[in-house]
């Protein structure tokens, strides 16, 4: 029961932050103005800078923040005991972490979608301002490497996963068109693509497994992917971005429904106990581990905080927020909700869930 109750403590924490503190930061830090003017209504061009719903905008926010990131690295970090991850999550994303997403986001609306790089050479000096779009292509180049690589290993060793991640793109594909060309609704569209998804998921596994590259796969399946990369970034952003993570974000929401239904049959059943199960703070370390610092706060990046979200806030949700009082919502909640998906992931890990333990 007390895993149960550090989880609702949690998320309970998150909730109240972002009624609290993340109304402060809007109104008395940032003061945000409904009636602004922002860049996606000022530049309004149809391809990057397009007026958008916030529940649409948050949905492809926090597809693009929480990736595996709030996943591996807390999963790894709690070796040193769950408890100094889990304070560092929770702090960390509210007074850290959400503060840095809202922030970026903000700034960026006040300067015509510009990204961090960008503003920075202005506001502080052109040699800034290299500096910066050195730093953000570096970081870039790193993101893409290695999701690439991660996700071209993935294809190669699970074949059965290609169908359902590849028939994804012409589903949102269409339902772009349907959205902004036909005028039609995006939420039940959306949550078809999701059943058609999973419908896919269980044809590629006992069916349909795509498996065409033999021993090149993984160097086959990266170029591919790269390929997609450029096209994905230079379509208009409602023909496949925010469709394909609108769709994404309904499959995060249900996995952590999952996870958090998981959790609290594991405890009602007495099949999660996570003060028995592993040690709060780790006293014997594996072998060649690093120290808990700075390392704790290096290894849980993503889920506290991450400097990529600035790419994210300044990037592509910026120039879609159709209204500056959003900025809370998708750049604040996002990330506190980022945060939760953390906490269940170090509770999952070292309570037992699903373990019988």
């Amino acid at each position: 029961m007390e895993t149960l109750l550090i989880a609702v403590g949690s998320f309970v924490g998150f909730i109240v932050a972002y009624h609290t503190y993340g109304k402060w930061l809007a109104n008395k830090i940032f003061g945000l103005d409904p009636t602004a003017k922002v860049p996606a209504l000022e530049l309004e061009d149809g391809v990057d800078y397009v007026p958008t719903k916030k529940e649409v905008i948050f949905g492809h926010h926090f597809t693009s923040i929480a990736g595996t990131g709030p996943i591996v690295g807390p999963a790894i970090a709690v070796f040193w005991g769950w408890l100094p991850a889990l304070i560092w999550v929770v702090l960390g994303s509210i007074f850290i972490g959400a503060v840095h997403d809202f922030g970026a986001l903000v700034v960026s609306l006040r300067n015509r979608g510009q990204t961090v790089g960008e503003v920075a050479g202005r506001l502080i000096s052109p040699r800034a301002r290299l500096l910066f779009l050195l730093i953000l292509f570096a970081a870039l180049t790193v993101v893409l490497a290695i999701f690439g690589l991660v996700i071209a290993v993935i294809f190669a060793k699970y074949p059965q996963a290609v169908l359902s991640v590849w028939v994804e793109i012409p589903i949102a594909v269409l339902i772009g068109y349907y959205v902004y060309k036909r005028g039609g609704g995006l939420l039940i569209p959306s949550l078809l693509a999701l059943a058609a998804l999973y419908l896919c998921i269980y044809i590629g596994v006992h069916h349909l497994p795509i498996a065409p590259f033999g021993d090149q796969a993984v160097v086959i399946w990266t170029c591919i992917l790269m390929v997609y990369c450029f096209i994905a970034s230079i379509l208009p952003v409602w023909t496949l971005l925010q469709p394909r993570d609108y769709i994404n974000s309904h499959q995060l929401m249900l996995a952590l429904a999952l996870l958090v239904g998981g959790l609290l049959v594991a405890c009602i059943t007495g099949e999660a106990n996570l003060i028995e199960s592993a040690p709060s703070v780790a006293q014997n370390l594996p072998a060649g581990a690093p120290p808990i610092w700075p390392f704790l706060f290096i290894t849980i990046a993503c889920g506290a905080i991450s400097g990529f979200h600035c790419l994210v806030s300044s990037g592509t949700s910026s120039k879609q927020l159709e209204s500056e009082s959003d900025a809370q919502y998708v750049g604040y909640g996002a990330m506190l909700l980022e945060g939760a998906l953390a906490v269940i992931v170090i509770l999952a890990c070292c309570a037992g869930v699903g373990m019988g333990v």
